[in-house]
């Protein structure tokens, strides 16, 4: 009998601090969107999204990786995060990208300069076996026996026992953040619990301001693009001595007649921006913003301007 698939997939909670003591692992935040595999030894694949849609299409050569995997891993429910890989560190805009093309026939071979990767850490069934009781130890090693050696596009991720050191090495080269787990737990769906924690760096990302968004014709907050998409509008860390000199810059210039106002950059005008008031400006002003998390539309939550122009290097 086939083992059912969890209505929610079960999250970390957030946690400032990481937890101390043996009964701990920790393991690498993968900056990506969550993916539910189910295998079947005949060779079928469905992948599955947090909200339980399915996304063969979207990413068909992970399909094929696991169909071709099939006979030897046997039928199993398999958790992971499918991220995308620059070279250097996961890109959550790049997997962004990958999902707004809904499956279309140039999806696999667009990423030309980075790869589509599955990270795997936990074993949901196994053989028609549920597994979600088990402690958390367990299912991981039950996993790692089963992907022993790791692949470009499809490996295990490690646990480790020293989350301090973890922490460490992430912050230095500004990866998102470590998930600790309570070795002994359960699988638990959601967020009901305390087993899984996350705790972030802090996130800094190079954008592109692309317009002005005016409240009774004073500049309220900037509008933002991240590699060409639409990246939410921020306000926070503006100072008024900053407002007026953009005002004085940007908008006195275009109602005096000069070249300095330009046109929208999107396609379409983002939902949140219809019926606002917008100077768009002629050429992009670079900045640095920093934000809770990028949320699975994209946009950046709870935005703050840190600094203008690029320091040449975006975590």
């Amino acid at each position: 009998m086939e083992v059912k698939l969890p209505e929610e997939p079960m999250a970390p909670i957030s946690d400032p601090l990481l937890p101390k003591g043996p009964e701990w692992g920790f393991q690498i935040k993968w900056d990506g969107v969550r993916i539910l595999a189910r295998i079947r030894r005949t060779g079928e694949v469905e992948l599955y999204s947090r909200k339980l849609l399915l996304k063969n299409s979207v990413y068909p050569e992970i399909t094929r990786l696991l169909s071709a995997k099939a006979a030897e891993l046997g039928d199993c429910l398999l958790d992971g995060e499918i991220v995308y890989w620059d070279g250097e560190r996961p890109n959550f805009q790049k997997v962004l990208q990958r999902e707004r093309m809904r499956g279309t026939a140039s999806a696999a071979g667009a990423d030309q300069e980075g790869r589509i990767v599955y990270v795997l850490f936990d074993l949901l069934s196994e053989h028609g076996i549920d597994l979600r009781r088990l402690p958390y130890q367990e299912r991981h090693e039950r996993l790692a026996g089963k992907f022993a050696s790791k692949e470009p596009e499809l490996f295990v991720t490690d646990l480790f026992h020293d989350g301090d050191t973890l922490w460490q090495w992430v912050a230095e080269r500004q990866w998102e953040g470590v998930v600790s787990k309570r070795l002994s737990s359960p699988y638990r769906e959601g967020k009901k619990h305390r087993d899984w924690l996350k705790k972030k760096t802090a996130l800094i990302i190079e954008v592109e301001i692309v317009g002005l968004k005016l409240r009774e014709g004073k500049v309220a907050s900037l509008v933002m693009a991240l590699e060409g998409a639409y990246f939410g509008s921020v306000s926070l860390g503006l100072d008024e001595a900053m407002k007026r000199l953009l005002h004085q810059q940007v908008i006195s210039s275009a109602h005096s007649g000069s070249e300095a106002a330009g046109v929208s950059p999107f396609p379409a005008l983002p939902k949140d921006l219809r019926g606002e008031t917008i100077v768009w400006l002629k050429v992009p002003l670079p900045c640095r913003v920093t934000g809770l998390e990028m949320t699975s539309a994209g946009l950046l939550r709870h935005p703050k301007l840190v600094s203008f122009g690029h320091s040449g290097h975006t975590q």
